[in-house]
């Protein structure tokens, strides 16, 4: 089961800031998301929405065609673990927030759990609050995978772990969406270390969409032009420029904008390599506005 979500003139205001602006966007089931925004851009608050965890006063969204909030059907069935630490609970036990999880949601799978829990070395016995950081987060990532949600959002949760943790989160992630499709939505920082996963890409700023496409057509939007640094300069000549490097004869340039069938044609021609654009790079140029 996979859950789509429509969002339509979405807008929220809080005193002196208007966090979602007009968003209209519609998301498809059973694709992962990455969700990209700076600091403040809106992401938590618009997945808080999508979650229910607040009621929509301005606009509509509707995931499964209904509207999530107080709706205990579609509820149940989505899941959001925020980073900002919503498991822990003062004198609760690992084991009792496994506890509850296995009673809220319907699609929760035991083995899958306790098979994270290892992975991760999180111990059910402890306190929540006597976990590390990276333990926390582990907590999070195993309630949200094993409660198998077909709308399953993920907010940052994994940022308390260190690398190889969260490498191994990526790994069983898309081991297991490819075992249980479902909706994954995935907001993060570590846009290069995670760009691997998505199928789709939806990056807004201050609450408005900026792009959503599929990953390899969003970055087919620039490219990395390599070669003889003065070939590499003729050939950006009048192109917006992201970034560059230089070794030695050799240049790196990084360029956004559609380099036609043409250019490429003279690019092989002056002995150019080029390659699609880092989504990082594309990310920092996209949402640089007025507050770079």
């Amino acid at each position: 089961m996979t859950f789509g979500i429509e969002i339509q003139d979405l807008t929220v205001r809080y005193p002196g800031v208007t966090a979602i602006d007009s968003l209209t966007l519609k998301l498809e089931g059973g694709k992962i998301y990455g969700l990209l925004g700076r600091n403040g851009s809106g992401k938590t608050t618009l997945l808080s929405l999508i979650a229910a965890f607040r009621r929509v006063t301005e606009g509509t969204i509707l995931v499964d065609g209904e509207a999530p909030f107080e709706n205990e059907r579609l509820t149940q069935q989505i899941c959001l673990i925020r980073e900002s630490g919503d498991l822990v609970v003062e004198g609760e036990y690992v084991k009792g927030i496994l506890h509850r999880a296995r009673m809220l949601r319907p699609g929760w799978d035991e083995e899958f759990a306790q098979r994270l829990l290892d992975l991760f070395e999180v111990p059910v016995n402890r306190g929540v609050t006597k976990l590390s950081r990276g333990q926390r987060s582990a907590l999070g990532i195993t309630v949200g995978l094993a409660s198998r949600a077909p709308l399953t959002m993920l907010d940052e949760s994994y940022l308390g772990m260190d690398a190889p943790s969260r490498y191994a989160f990526y790994d069983v992630l898309l081991e297991d969406y490819i075992a249980h499709p479902r909706t994954i939505i995935l907001s993060t920082h570590l846009i290069e270390e995670v760009a691997r996963l998505f199928e789709q890409v939806v990056i807004i700023d201050n609450g408005r969409l900026v792009a959503h496409e599929d990953t390899e057509s969003l970055r087919m939007r620039g490219a990395a032009v390599v070669g003889p640094a003065a070939a590499v300069d003729d050939f950006t000549t009048g192109m917006t420029v992201l970034g560059e490097q230089r070794l030695g004869g050799t240049k790196s340039v990084t360029v956004y904008g559609e380099i036609g069938r043409d250019a490429r044609a003279v690019a092989a021609d002056w002995g150019l390599e080029l390659s699609p654009v880092a989504l990082q790079d594309l990310f920092v140029h996209l949402t640089k506005g007025d507050r770079a």
